[in-house]
Order: C-alpha cells, then structure tokens, then sequence
C-alpha cells in the first residue's frame, strides 16, 4: 500500500527529476504552453503552482525563493511584470491540463499545459481559417473570371479596317 506516498517518480532520480521539473517550469512561464506527457504535465502543475502564488508578493525575499528554482533572470522578471499582474486576483488554479491522445513512437499520453490566463494568446496569433462549401468554393472562380471579362478592353475590328492594313 501506498499511504502517504506523494508525486511521482518519472523514473528518475531525485536530482534528475528535480532539474526535470525546472525546466519544465521555466519553459511554461516564459512560453506560457507547453506540450509534454500527461504525468510531467501534472506534476509540473504541482511544482510551478506555488511558485505563482509566491510571486503574488512582490519582496526580495520571495524573488529569491522563486530564483532557487527559475534560474532564468528574464523568466523572473516576466513572471513579477506580467504574469502576476494578469492573474494575481486569482486564488489558485493558474494552469490547465488538455490531453492530446497518444504519442506515436511509444503510445505516453501527450498532453499540453498552459497558464489559464494566456490562452488568448495563442488564440489570437492563430486565427482559424473560415471553411468554405463546395457551392462558395464554385461561386468566387465563375465571379472572379466574369470580373476579368468585364474588365478587358473590346476592339473591335471591321472588315474594312483590315482590308485598309
């Protein structure tokens, strides 16, 4: 049984996991997405979670505690300016877990971690392309060759106007 037995191993050892999920959180603060398996994914949820909730308070000693584990200077500064001012009237749940299915070469469970807030982001940088209907892809080909039609110039010439040339 397993009382008491919390977070997950990852199949590494305590340092390797520990350098893992720094990464991992330093990589979703400055990106503010990321994709990875779905066990990484929870666990670095876990781990950058209070590291938000620390940075609500703006003093050296908290900026020292989150540089202990953010050892990116600019993902610090990123995290106080902007970060925390978008959601530091949350109380908790800063991220968000989407599962992607299966991986392909080993079947993980792939999922993507985002920050709550930051998800118009990506929305705005990607805007989805309007489908179109068999019947509106036909309709702008037949305007746009009538448009041409209508546009060039008509000369006409006579009989007689050749005969002349």
């Amino acid at each position: 049984m397993r009382h008491n037995v919390k977070g997950r191993k990852l199949k590494r050892t305590a340092s390797h996991r520990l350098a893992t999920l720094r990464a991992l959180g330093t990589a979703l603060l400055r990106y503010k997405k990321i994709k990875t398996t779905l066990a990484k994914a929870k666990e670095t949820r876990v781990f950058v979670e209070p590291i938000i909730t620390k940075a609500k308070i703006d003093s050296v000693h908290t900026r020292r505690l989150i540089a202990e584990d953010i050892h990116d200077k600019t993902v610090v500064k990123e995290l106080y300016s902007e970060i925390v001012k978008k959601i530091g009237d949350r109380p908790g749940g800063y991220t968000r877990i989407v599962k992607l299915g299966h991986r392909r070469g080993d079947a993980a469970e792939m999922a993507i971690l985002e920050l709550v807030d930051f998800n118009d982001l990506v929305a705005k940088k990607k805007t989805p392309a309007k489908k179109k209907t068999a019947s509106e892809k036909a309709e702008p080909k037949s305007k746009k060759e009538t448009a041409k039609i209508e546009e060039a110039v008509v000369v006409e010439e006579t009989k007689e106007e050749k005969k002349e040339k």
